[in-house]
């Protein structure tokens, strides 16, 4: 302790020099973090600007912003967004604490290491892999997944799930499931590791079933994990991209259009990009990230008396 006190008496220009190597060591990380995280934010201004490539940029104040609260598809990307986030959001979560729970149960340590890489693998493909894997699946042509519902008497003919705007949000959210829900439970086996044995044998001793072991000492174990990896998931809500562009089409834009698709096909689909525009969208889709984040912190602050922030 005392020497602790003492070193925090030395001058920043001393304890700079003592702590050199460690400063240089955080430098590429420094530099990789300024330039690609910090610096693009210059660009921000240009949500207040007229800027395409034939013109600009000019001046215009909050007229982007006007422009697309005013655009009846901005508005269905920014209520496709929240479905698809918030939905993907509580099923991924759900499912890696049911899925932590079951593998938790398992007796045999071998076992239990096989059926945890098992169900990381998934999360390690790229998302086109995924769709390319899922488009052959779902196809009306030759996939199986046709072939099975038709002998289950679920369907009377083919249907292409993904170009379906009935089918296609919940092709979305079991696609999901099947990718991350093996990474998320990561988190939470490493919380149930943490668990005290002599709380479960203690409820043993009073006669406490298997359900009353989960409901009474793992569950209540695992809420703080299960709401700082909501928490700070919710920063990335508004982020969907990738999982979506290559999953959709134009037959379902309708329900399946997310603000990060929306400003993609309106900067590169377009004869004339406003990148104006575009980055207003982005702005307004970052600040509304934020205050997401913020107000569950808040939330989080005044339910457990504690926070992540």
């Amino acid at each position: 302790m005392a020497s602790i006190q003492q070193a925090s008496k030395k001058s920043l220009k001393v304890r700079m020099y003592t702590y050199r190597w460690f400063y240089l060591m955080i430098l590429p990380v420094f530099i990789f973090v300024f330039f690609f995280n910090y610096l693009p934010m210059l660009g921000i201004r240009f949500a207040f600007y007229e800027y395409t490539p034939f013109k600009g940029p000019n001046f215009t104040g909050l007229d982007n912003f006007a422009k697309l609260l005013s655009n009846e598809q901005f508005w269905a990307a920014f209520r496709n967004t929240w479905i698809l986030s918030v939905g993907k959001l509580l099923v991924n979560t759900f499912a890696s604490v049911l899925l932590s729970l079951l593998i938790n149960e398992i007796a045999s340590i071998h076992l239990k290491k096989f059926v945890q890489t098992l169900v990381y693998l998934p999360h390690f493909l790229s998302w086109v892999v995924v769709a390319s894997i899922f488009a052959i699946i779902l196809s009306p042509q030759n996939g199986f997944a046709n072939e099975i519902f038709m002998k289950l008497g679920l369907i009377e003919e083919p249907v292409y799930f993904l170009a379906n705007t009935k089918s296609w949000r919940w092709v979305y959210f079991f696609v999901n499931v099947w990718k991350d829900t093996g990474w998320g439970t990561v988190i939470f086996l490493a919380t149930l590791t943490g668990i005290n044995p002599e709380l479960y044998e203690a409820a043993k001793m009073d006669g406490a079933t298997r359900i009353q072991q989960m409901h009474y000492i793992t569950l209540p174990a695992l809420a703080d994990t299960i709401v700082i990896v909501l928490i700070l998931n919710l920063a990335k809500v508004m982020n969907l991209f990738e999982s979506v562009l290559v999953l959709y089409n134009a037959k379902v834009y309708g329900i399946a259009d997310v603000l990060q698709t929306y400003v993609y096909r309106q900067t590169l689909t377009t004869q004339v990009p406003n990148f104006g525009y575009s980055t207003a969208v982005g702005l307004f889709r970052s600040l509304i990230g934020c205050a997401l984040v913020l107000g569950c912190n808040w939330a989080s602050k005044k339910a457990r008396g504690r926070g992540i922030i």
